[in-house]
């Protein structure tokens, strides 16, 4: 018999002996979902501002620079 304190992401049935337990399941289950909404939420406004107009624009505007005075730099310590 599997004991009815068990959590409910286990892959075994679960045995529940009142209502109560049953309605606490499904309130934590809620709650589990509205988390994983808002990360999932949280996850694309974060790619989406990576992908941004004016982060692309940053980016690629940093790394030119950056490889331009490396490319100095180098050159003055081979003369």
């Amino acid at each position: 018999m599997i004991d009815a304190r068990q959590s409910p992401k286990e892959d075994t049935m679960k045995i529940y002996t009142s209502f109560e337990e049953i309605d606490k399941d499904i309130k934590v289950l809620k709650l589990e979902k509205d988390i994983s909404k808002e990360e999932i939420k949280l996850n694309f406004n974060g790619i989406k501002d990576d992908f941004s107009f004016l982060n692309v624009v940053g980016k690629t505007a940093n790394s030119v620079i950056q490889k331009a005075l490396t490319f100095k730099l180098l050159r003055n310590l081979i003369k």
